[in-house]
């Protein structure tokens, strides 16, 4: 459909408008251009967590664009509208900038694609340099990660504090993470902590140093960091290992829980930690947690404080294996490379059938399983498993 003179002004006008609310950080105006029904959708691969579909104004705001916002200090700069079939409008321009807390220069091209309807944004779709973005996010300064033989590790940094969560980790957490879901060449995720400790969990001193009207806000900034850290670990096809030695307190535990193996330590401890210094749950602990050792359990460890002997806790089914202090590091190696030559596909889809099993009636759970498996009918590692059974040799998977 050709679009006419009248409507490509006004959808340019709009567009300009847009521009000038995100540069103004303008939530209110943004809230006039955009329709209850926008949906945006930002290049997979981009950085920060923000990759992917948006639905509604709101959570564009928050985890689309204010994502961007808290890893880059950049702008859109539009410097070419063209209307396109559908009513829609074509924007080109640069993202010109740097990342936050030291990152290096950003100058990405970008192309958007803008729907306008009853004068009002119904959509946003955007094509960019995902590369470039990576490229200028700043080191991480609280964690070390690396990627080697399939398998990514995710070691918190912060030996001093004993790997306690503050602002920074829990935005490194969120980057972290959401750049090794887009990354095909990791099989399976390793979580450890510097310096003997797992973590100690939230950072007192700084909930002590923060003034009282700022701190409701700085929590409600590392709650949303830390959650958006274990949505994505929990919705990776990878497995997820574990390695725990000291204490695994708090946002720690909330690591630990969602893992699917965790070695532990034979002088481990874990502990929930909130209720000594009244706080509540995060991390997902209050839907994790009684999924793993029960309803009344759970219940226990919240309203008592109860510390747990890494014996303990393997009795009540938080953790998978208990070793020797010195041994911790190398078994949890030692799985993290089992099922990183794993089908990666093949998890990921267990993952997923086993968390939704608690919720899941039980015939939507067996098409579920139908389905699945139907799926990995048509993978090569469906293949090659059944060739390696019948030949009597290890299967040599590639995770599709």
């Amino acid at each position: 459909m050709e679009t006419s003179a009248g409507t490509e002004t006004e959808a340019v006008a709009l567009a300009r408008r847009l521009y000038a609310a995100l540069a103004a950080g303008d939530t209110d105006l943004l809230g006039d251009l955009l329709a209850p029904d926008f949906t945006g959708r930002l290049a997979e691969g981009m950085p920060a967590g923000v990759g992917g579909t948006h639905e509604g104004p709101q959570q564009m705001w928050r985890d689309g664009w204010g994502g961007i916002g808290r890893a880059f200090a950049a702008r859109a700069e539009p410097d070419r509208f063209l209307a396109v079939d559908g009513g829609r409008l074509l924007v080109t321009g640069r993202y010109r900038g740097a990342g936050r807390r030291g990152g290096g220069p950003l100058d990405a091209e970008f192309a958007h694609l803008i729907t306008v309807v009853d004068g009002r944004i119904t959509a946003l779709d955007q094509y960019t340099d995902t590369a470039l973005w990576r490229d200028a996010q700043p080191p991480y300064r609280t964690l070390r990660v690396g990627v080697s033989d399939g398998v990514a590790r995710i070691q918190l940094d912060r030996p001093a504090q004993h790997n306690a969560l503050n602002d920074v980790m829990g935005d490194d957490l969120r980057r972290a993470t959401a750049l090794l879901a887009s990354d095909p060449a990791v099989r399976a995720v390793l979580l450890s902590g510097a310096g003997g400790t797992f973590s100690a969990g939230g950072d007192i001193g700084l909930f002590h140093e923060t003034p009282d009207d700022a701190l409701p806000a700085r929590l409600g900034g590392m709650v949303d960091a830390l959650a958006a850290a274990v949505e994505t670990l929990a919705g990776l096809d990878a497995p997820v290992v574990a390695a725990v030695q000291g204490a695994a307190a708090g946002a720690g535990l909330a690591l630990v829980c969602v893992a699917d193996l965790v070695v532990a330590a034979e002088d481990a401890v874990f502990t929930i930690g909130y209720g000594g210094i009244g706080l509540t749950a995060d991390g997902g602990l209050s839907w994790t947690l009684p999924r793993l050792v029960g309803a009344r359990r759970a219940r226990e460890l919240f309203l008592t404080g109860r510390r747990l002997t890494a014996a303990e806790a393997q009795d009540w089914g938080l953790v998978t294996r208990v070793v020797p202090a010195d041994e911790v590091p190398a078994e949890a190696e030692r799985l993290a490379a089992r099922v990183a030559a794993g089908p990666t596909s093949a998890f990921g889809a267990v993952r997923r059938l086993l968390r939704d099993s608690y919720d899941t009636p039980l015939h939507a759970q067996l098409r579920a399983e139908q389905e699945a498996v139907v799926a990995a009918g048509g993978s090569a590692d469906l293949r090659e498993g059944v060739t390696a059974f019948l030949e009597r040799r290890r299967p040599a998977f590639i995770g599709r």
